[in-house]
């Protein structure tokens, strides 16, 4: 099995044995892609969290063919964003079949996009699901029905719970072993045979009105306990008063519970595991430069456990518990709805609200996230923002760490100034980047209560994926620094560049590595700064900085790849000047006071 998330390419487009997983956006179809393929694909309860495409190996009747997990559409007559033209191109280039993935308790809506497959001329199969939402809602569909309408196989499913998996895949064993569909007399039900008998009704959206109404059946007016809250909650009232105690809930989940993992963390680290290594190399290797490099100041075998087990990893593990529940309840749309207006006035959508909201816990699959928008401008827009002004939550639970050991208000004052910053960069970038922001089209999705096993294994996937993306690049950061202090050229160029950072921005000499880490991984331009004795006025200056200041390098191949280099290095030169100049204005004016 292979696991693919990229932009279309003509390999994959013009792949003889793919099948095609297809749908709305939020109707489940990466959960069935995880299910079907056994490779995990994060599935959001919101429109946009696939933007480009997934792809994985699936066994059908002792032969390999590739099933790909389509970016979300509503139709194929036209794509209103980039992720929307990616599905039409996969829907144009022929494929074994396709699994159109409807969600039964929005049928109308979903029906649309069904019958603009029937005209592909490719074995369809329709699975029915959120069958457990239909019911809840007192909505009851005549799947056989549905089946004849339609002309093809309609399994009732519900993804979460693993109902309708064998169905589906029966279902593509029968294909590719007939892929010709019938024999040569019309039969009125397979899908080269049925393809035109939704004429009848006229165009696509008058076919899904008829054909919802003769398959569904509100048996139920009442709406449940869940219905009711996610009506409130975009609503004016109550639902920003929702919206802040959500909000400063997640603060509080993220905050207190990485500090009372933190804790515990670093007693671990301190007395166990650092001292283990250190007895450990220097039972065989002499003092000098090797044995620094394993375990002395910037040592791998002591940095990498006390930065990103002890200082950052409780704080990345509490964001994405908070972040991932909210997820698939669906509170992220709502508040896109609510706060429309005001985002506006930044010059987005407020549905560019969930990207910058993913940006706190990585710029990377915050701007790839942005494909969902409906303009070029509003993507950039965003981008710049993030860069500016949104910590990673690996910067951020080392900002937590940093503040934390002074005056009380430090921490809220960082975030303030953060909140400040986004929405003079998000007004400025607006103003002068050219292009136009649509109205807001986002659908609202149902209020869920997250499955316990989707849940953990979203939540366990996302940290498996931090370890593994982060750790790297830290690593090979702590070594830099290292070798960069053993050989005495740190010395040099903190010398060099002590009118910046000594006379401008009123930190320590040292504090240089942060400068020189930060371009590597965003939390270490915080990171160094623990281990040095700060006042308040530095600290929080040092914090600042880190916070502006240049975009690590991931980040900023995801800003050339999305956008063309003179963009990346554009916003990357101006995130370091306003670092540095705004940074410094914090010390000269901050040192009126002390």
């Amino acid at each position: 099995m292979n696991h693919h998330n990229a932009q279309l390419d003509d390999k994959t487009l013009n792949n003889p044995n793919k099948i095609l997983l297809m749908g709305n956006p939020n109707v489940g179809k990466s959960v069935f892609f995880t299910e079907l393929t056994g490779i995990h694909a994060v599935s959001s309860n919101y429109a946009g969290s696939t933007v480009s495409f997934t792809q994985g190996n699936i066994s059908l009747g002792g032969q390999e063919y590739t099933l790909i997990d389509v970016p979300g559409t509503y139709s194929l007559k036209e794509a209103s964003s980039e992720a929307e033209a990616v599905a039409l191109q996969f829907a144009n280039s022929g494929a074994v079949a396709i699994i159109c993935v409807l969600d039964a308790s929005n049928l109308e809506r979903n029906l649309r996009l069904a019958i603009d497959l029937r005209k592909y001329k490719t074995p369809l199969i329709y699975v029915l699901n959120l069958m457990d939402v239909a019911e809840r809602k007192g909505i009851a569909v005549n799947s056989k029905l549905l089946s004849d309408e339609l002309g093809a196989p309609v399994i009732e499913a519900i993804a979460t719970k693993k109902q309708g998996i064998d169905t589906i895949r029966q279902h593509l064993e029968d294909i590719v072993k007939n892929p010709k569909g019938c024999p040569e007399t019309h039969c009125d039900k397979c899908y080269k045979c049925h393809v035109n008998q939704m004429d009848k009704y006229g165009d696509a959206w008058a076919a899904s009105k008829a054909v919802c109404r003769k398959t569904c059946l509100k048996i139920n007016e009442k709406p449940s306990f869940l219905d009711k809250l996610g009506d409130a909650m975009v609503k004016p009232f109550p639902g920003i008063f929702i919206a802040l105690l959500v909000i400063a809930a997640t603060i509080a989940v993220i905050f207190f519970g990485g500090e009372g993992l933190h804790i515990p963390l670093t007693m671990l680290v301190d007395y166990l595991i650092v001292p283990f290594f250190e007895n450990l190399f220097s039972s065989f290797i002499p003092e000098g430069v090797f044995l620094n490099i394993l375990v002395g100041e910037f040592g791998i075998f002591v940095i990498t456990f006390e930065w990103i087990l002890a200082i950052i990893f409780p704080f990345v593990l509490m964001f994405y518990v908070a972040f991932t529940f909210l997820e698939d309840t669906g509170f992220l749309p709502r508040i896109s709805v609510l706060f429309d207006n005001i985002m506006r006035k930044l010059g987005v959508q407020g549905g560019s609200l969930i990207h910058i909201l993913m940006g706190y816990g990585c710029a990377v699959p915050a701007i790839i996230g942005s494909r969902a928008a409906s303009s070029r401008k509003e993507r950039i827009v965003i981008a710049t923002a993030i860069c500016f002004a949104i910590p990673c939550i690996t910067q951020m639970g080392a900002l937590v760490s940093l503040t934390a050991g002074y005056a009380w208000w430090m921490l809220p004052a960082m975030l303030l100034f953060s909140f400040v910053l986004f929405v003079v960069v998000a007004i400025i970038a607006s103003k002068f980047i050219k292009g136009k922001v649509d109205p807001l089209l986002i659908e609202v999705p149902n209020v869920l209560i997250p499955s316990p096993r989707a849940y953990g294994r979203k939540l366990l996937s996302r940290m498996r994926h931090f370890l593994k993306d982060a750790q790297g690049p830290m690593m090979i950061a702590i070594l830099f620094a290292a070798l960069l202090a053993e050989s005495g050229i740190l010395g040099i160029i903190a010398d060099a560049a002590q009118p910046i950072v000594s006379g401008w921005l009123g930190l320590p000499a040292e504090a240089v590595t942060a400068l020189i880490l930060g371009i590597v991984r965003r939390e270490m331009s915080v990171a160094p700064l623990l281990a040095l004795d700060l006042t308040s006025l530095q600290a929080f200056v040092g914090g600042a900085v880190a916070l502006m200041y240049i975009p690590c390098l991931s980040v900023f191949a995801v800003l050339a790849k999305e956008f063309k280099a003179k963009i990346a290095i554009f916003i990357t030169l101006s995130t370091v000047v306003t670092a540095i100049v705004i940074g410094g204005l914090i010390n000269q004016i901050g040192q009126i006071f002390v």
